[in-house]
């Protein structure tokens, strides 16, 4: 058999061979505490729970959706007016995303030929890089490093390179690094992409994650972001339908037009019992996802404040549901120290430079358990630095 060559681009998945990792420890008797998978862990709101379970009941909703119901538009569209000031047309402007991996796994071929360059950020979730590769495109690696508090530095792109550009995408709050960006960066990423004619996608997954009284940004917000790109948002951590698999692709209506048609041509929209849930997690009250927030700054604080006690010192991140962690000094790279921490900690976390090369030297750690399992992840350490 010949397969495309575009598989020659990918690899096994990080989280595959972490998996594989972590299932020899417990094999051999070993209860290992996984850090490694941004899982969230806290479930929905009970009465979204509740529509979901009595839409699921009815046979009527067993049919093809096809398309939104103009209801869900209506509601997320009503949620950035509220939440951003940002006016949307829901039919022109929203559209639903069986989450956000599925949405960056197929944007880019609304836009990319083969051989269009697209630019990424470095270090990045993968699939941001991984989506256009699918579509034919050359990557360009726009690094966020330490030194600049991990904001791209635009100006710092070389004009060629910029020229040659179709597509860039763009996240913050970030994962892995958890950084937040000024708003100031908005306004310079807009003017960057009218200047050099690119099409920007922001992902805002983790758009309500950010913590310490600040409040999170929504590139729609700036003017002129509309005429240069879309934002991705999730109710993935929001509102903890990760399994449920529901996003929003938001902004420019030429962009959404575009994406529209590529997905009425590959699925079937969502299921109609998942809308439905959907719908009631955008009307929550705010004290649904103030209540998430609190328990991601508890698990943050009893995990950072307990490595740092114990000699591993890292900053509190300011946003995500993780922890972006310099290696210790005694370690050469970042997979050595996640071997040793698994075989001499029983903890599993994720090596930097699954997010890119500028990854290295770092470790990303999931706030995935409860605040008793972060205390003890930080006394498990504690022995294995010691």
């Amino acid at each position: 058999m010949k397969f495309a060559r575009r598989m020659e681009h990918f690899g096994e998945g990080i989280f595959s061979r972490l998996a594989a990792m972590k299932q020899q420890k417990i094999s051999a008797g070993k209860e290992v505490i996984d850090l490694s998978i941004g899982a969230p862990n806290i479930p929905p709101p009970a009465h979204v729970m509740k529509v979901l379970s009595e839409e699921a009941l009815k046979p009527q909703n067993y049919v093809y959706a096809v398309t939104d119901t103009r209801e869900l538009l209506n509601e997320a569209s009503d949620w950035y007016r509220r939440r951003y000031g940002v006016e949307l047309d829901p039919a022109s402007e929203v559209c639903s995303l069986f989450g956000s991996q599925e949405g960056l796994s197929h944007i880019a071929l609304t836009l990319i030929d083969d051989g269009d360059l697209t630019l990424v950020p470095d270090p990045c979730y993968p699939i941001f890089a991984d989506g256009p590769k699918i579509a034919g495109s050359k990557i360009f690696f726009m690094p966020q490093l330490r030194e600049h508090d991990y904001i791209i530095q635009l100006d710092k792109i070389p004009s060629d390179v910029a020229a040659r550009a179709k597509f860039m995408v763009v996240s913050y709050p970030n994962n892995p690094t958890t950084a937040t960006a000024p708003a100031d960066f908005y306004e310079r990423l807009i003017h960057f992409a009218k200047r050099n004619d690119i099409i920007v996608l922001h992902d805002n997954a983790y758009s309500e994650l950010v913590f310490d009284g600040i409040r999170g940004l929504s590139f729609l917000s700036f003017k002129g972001a509309k005429e240069v790109g879309v934002e991705f948002n999730s109710l993935s951590k929001t509102y903890g339908f990760a399994g449920a698999r529901v996003g929003f692709c938001l902004g420019n209506r030429e962009f959404v037009k575009q994406f529209k048609l590529l997905k009425s041509n590959i699925d079937y929209g969502l299921f109609l019992p998942i809308q439905k849930a959907a719908i009631a997690a955008l009307q929550s009250p705010q004290e649904v996802i103030d209540k998430t927030r609190a328990a991601y700054v508890e698990r943050r604080d009893a995990l950072v404040d307990g490595l740092n006690a114990a000699g591993w010192r890292m900053d509190k991140p300011k946003a995500t549901m993780f922890v972006w962690a310099p290696v210790p000094k005694s370690f050469s790279t970042s997979k050595e120290f996640v071997e040793t921490l698994l075989e001499k900690s029983n903890v599993l976390v994720t090596p930097g430079n699954a997010f890119g090369a500028s990854g290295e030297g770092f470790v990303r750690m999931a706030l995935v358990q409860t605040v008793d399992t972060m205390k003890k992840v930080a006394a498990q350490v504690r022995q294995t630095l010691e």
